[in-house]
């Protein structure tokens, strides 16, 4: 992961991304780096998009495409805003590492998330624990917490099908890696939500235009 984090407006730092860079969260994202490798390579014959809290390094032969967080855009691979310029039904995985805010950019970018995935793909979505110790170690860095049924409301909104279960993460009380994940949030510091786009929805959903490329994108 990378230590300096971007800058939201010139000479001032983003906060939740100074915190992201702090030894605080680098615990929480060392922890969280199997899970989010391991769905990046679950499907080698497709493209993923990772959309992660910093630049991030980039998996061995992975074929896909990384974001981040560039005040209210994104850099990376593409600089961009939304809607992302990327193609309707490209990626077989998105990860969405604390990057989603549970208000209406966050529904936003689950929209966006819908449309550029394919049928049968797969949402991995990280979130903060609003219940977990480790909450106090992040308070003030602007970064907002939301419990995981908050998420799955979100996201069968958007036209995806949750998973019932999340998946605790991170350290519970002190800034030290944990890679063993447990059902449940619990005490952890965040958790995994997965969902799933079906071929066929279960219930009708409003059209949404299919976009080869958007125009005006920038690519790093």
């Amino acid at each position: 992961m990378a230590t300096m984090p971007p800058r939201s407006r010139p000479g001032q730092p983003d906060a939740a991304q100074a915190w992201f860079a702090s030894s605080e969260g680098a615990a929480l994202l060392d922890s969280e780096r199997d899970a989010v490798e391991s769905a990046l390579g679950e499907l080698p014959g497709r493209h993923w998009l990772w959309l992660a809290p910093l630049p991030p390094e980039r998996p061995d032969g992975g074929r896909g495409v990384i974001l981040y967080p560039r005040g209210l855009r994104f850099g990376g691979d593409v600089s961009c805003a939304l809607p992302l310029p990327l193609p309707s039904e490209a990626f077989g995985t998105v990860v969405l590492q604390h990057v989603a805010s549970p208000g209406a950019a966050g529904r936003a970018l689950l929209e966006e998330v819908e449309r550029v995935l394919q049928p049968g793909g797969r949402v991995l979505l990280f979130g903060l624990n609003p219940l977990s110790p480790y909450r106090w170690r992040w308070r003030g860095h602007g970064l907002q917490a939301a419990e995981p049924l908050s998420w799955r409301r979100l996201l069968r909104r958007a036209g995806l099908e949750p998973g019932a279960v999340s998946e605790g993460m991170g350290p519970r009380w002190e800034p030290v890696a944990e890679p063993r994940r447990q059902s449940g949030a619990g005490l952890r510091a965040a958790y995994l939500v997965r969902a799933d786009k079906r071929s066929l929805p279960l219930t009708p959903i409003r059209p949404r235009r299919l976009l080869p490329v958007a125009p005006g994108a920038a690519v790093a």
